[in-house]
C-alpha cells in the first residue's frame, strides 16, 4: 500500500506529536484528532486506511467512538487500532468487541506501533486479493468484498473480525478449530486472550442465529451444515 493514511486520536498533544512525526517519516499521510467527536469528523472527510484510538478520553472515549464508527459503512473497511493505559482483561474484551483490529498499551514505543500498523495493513492488501469470493454453506451467502453475510431476504452486516472468523468456520464445514488456531488465523501476530474468541462467537450467534456455530467444549468451534 503506498502511502497509507492514518488518523491519530489522543487527548495528549506530546503522544500526538511523537506517532505524528514517527508515522511521517515513514512515508505515511497523518492526520490527527483530539476527542471522539473530533475523530468522526476527520474519519469521514480523510477517509484513513488506520484509526489509532486512545481509550480514555474525556466526553465520548474510545470504545463509544470505534463503536459508532463501526457502525458507519464507510469505515467496514477501515482498521482501528486501540492506544491504551489499560490492561484489564475486560477492558481488551470491550475493545475487541466493538470491533477493534489491535490493541496496544502504552507507554507509547512509536518503532512498535509501527511495526504493528505495517503488519496490519499488509494483511488487509492479501484480505483484498480474494475479497470478490463467496463462500456457500449452511444456506448462508458469505459476500467477502461487501462484509455481509445473506440468509434468503436477510442481509447481515458484521464487522471485521467478526466476519473473518465466521469465514474461516463456514470455509471449512465441520472441522474444529482449536481457540488458539482461531487466533492465529484470524488475529495472526495480534496478542489477545483467548475470550476473545468466545466474544466474538457470541455476537456473531446474536446475529446470524444459534444454529451455525457448534461449540466443542474444552476445544473450540465448527460451522455446521
Amino acid at each position: 500500500m503506498d502511502n497509507p493514511k492514518i488518523l491519530i486520536v489522543d487527548d495528549d498533544d506530546d503522544i500526538i506529536d511523537l506517532l505524528t512525526y514517527n508515522f511521517i517519516r515513514e512515508g505515511f499521510l497523518v492526520k490527527s484528532a483530539t476527542n471522539g467527536e473530533e475523530c468522526i469528523e476527520k474519519a469521514i472527510s480523510f477517509r484513513p486506511d488506520l484509526i489509532i484510538l486512545d481509550i480514555m478520553m474525556p466526553n465520548m472515549d474510545g470504545v463509544e467512538t470505534c463503536r459508532i464508527l463501526r457502525s458507519n459503512s464507510l469505515f467496514k473497511n477501515t482498521f482501528i487500532v486501540f492506544l491504551t493505559a489499560r490492561t484489564e482483561e475486560y477492558s481488551e474484551l470491550a475493545g475487541f468487541g466493538v470491533g477493534a483490529d489491535d490493541y496496544i498499551t502504552k507507554p507509547v514505543k512509536p518503532r512498535v506501533i509501527i511495526s504493528r500498523v505495517q503488519a496490519i495493513l499488509k494483511r488487509g492488501d492479501r484480505d483484498k486479493k480474494d475479497e470478490n469470493d463467496s463462500i456457500i454453506a449452511g444456506g448462508l451467502e458469505i459476500i467477502k468484498g461487501e462484509y455481509i453475510i445473506k440468509s434468503g431476504n436477510q442481509t447481515v452486516h458484521l464487522p471485521r473480525k467478526e466476519f473473518e472468523l465466521l469465514s474461516l468456520l463456514a470455509a471449512n464445514p465441520n472441522k474444529v478449530f482449536r481457540r488458539e488456531d482461531i487466533l492465529d488465523l484470524v488475529w495472526g501476530d495480534v496478542v489477545v486472550v483467548d475470550r476473545t474468541v468466545d466474544v466474538h462467537i457470541r455476537k456473531i450467534r446474536e446475529k446470524i442465529g444459534e444454529g451455525y456455530i457448534q461449540t466443542i467444549k474444552g476445544v473450540g468451534y465448527k460451522f455446521v451444515t
